[in-house]
């Protein structure tokens, strides 16, 4: 049986991280996606505003996270995968804040997921299409920033992936980095030809898939073994809303937004066997407080049925 991971934002809290880890073994889980994101956030960094968390020394930030490895150590949850904080560029940004996130968020990022004993951590695609003037460029920068981090990455052990994300023009969601197949699949194996070690992966998302109208079945078979880890949610189709798979339907009759059968077959098809992690943070805010390990409980009782239907 598959491992089922989640999201902690909205269950660890910095004070008294020993609480949130018993809640996440209490309501099913085994695995944590660590969310390194929420300590330096996009919405700040799209305002050309630091708030200087990674100022701090590598040792210095270990320690920060120490008790959180304590924690999850006691209570018997892995950190199978964080997110380092995104986006890597800021376009119109000063130099000053583009170079602090090269120089002393993305190495230091590496050196907490190799602290806390994490085998993945996944990286956004730089958003810069409309910029650069193509995909490939786009990817050329992204390829750039890889390079920063890949040698430590090698060293460690570590694999960094890459998601498929979506990006906005007006009102219309639009395919961003990461949304063809082919294409990633030939970087992902150029890249770690170059590096002669496996430090680069794949992270699907269904609700970024499910909102750029990707058919997940074909997707995730191109993809294959490159597949490293998940990050599963659900929306409805409109908006990346982050919540619970099955939530929405297409129809009256009950017929769900998302192709999680489709899901189900490619996963059993590749032959994953990695964890069913779902990335659904904001469902706990949503819930009365008394109410969320009972959300816990439902969203691990998902991850449970997929496991089940790919054994």
């Amino acid at each position: 049986m598959l491992e089922i991971g989640v999201q902690t934002h909205n269950v660890i809290n910095d004070e008294n991280p020993e609480e949130g880890f018993r809640l996440l073994r209490d309501t099913g889980f085994t695995c944590c996606d660590f969310s390194l994101n929420f300590y330096l956030k996009n919405t700040d960094l799209y305002k050309f505003t630091l708030n200087r968390f990674f100022d701090k020394s590598a040792g210095e930030l270990k320690e920060f996270f120490k008790p959180h490895k304590d924690a999850a150590a006691k209570y018997g949850i892995r950190f199978h995968q964080m997110h380092m904080p995104y986006p890597n560029f800021v376009p119109g940004a000063p130099k000053e804040l583009n170079d602090y996130l090269v120089r002393e968020m993305a190495p230091k990022s590496m050196e907490i997921c190799d602290f806390l004993g994490c085998k993945y951590i996944v990286v956004h695609g730089l958003k810069v299409k409309q910029y650069y003037g193509s995909e490939d460029a786009e990817w050329e920068a992204t390829e750039k920033f890889l390079d920063t981090v890949l040698p430590f990455a090698k060293e460690r052990g570590i694999v960094i992936c890459v998601e498929n994300i979506y990006t906005s023009s007006g009102r219309h969601i639009l395919e961003g980095p990461c949304c063809d197949a082919r294409k990633a699949a030939e970087r992902i194996d150029r890249i770690n030809e170059r590096y002669g070690a496996e430090v680069l992966g794949f992270c699907f998302d269904t609700g970024h898939a499910n909102l750029v109208g990707i058919d997940f079945e074909k997707f995730l078979n191109i993809i294959g073994h490159r597949l490293k880890v998940l990050h599963i949610h659900d929306n409805d189709g409109i908006a990346d809303l982050h919540q619970i798979p099955f939530t929405f339907t297409k129809t009256r009759e009950n017929h769900p937004s998302t192709d999680w059968d489709g899901f189900i077959r490619a996963l059993r098809n590749i032959g994953f066997n990695g964890v069913l992690n779902f990335e659904t943070a904001p469902v706990l805010s949503s819930f009365p407080e008394e109410l969320r390990p009972e959300a816990l409980r439902m969203i691990a009782s998902i991850g449970h049925y997929f496991a089940e239907n790919l054994s």
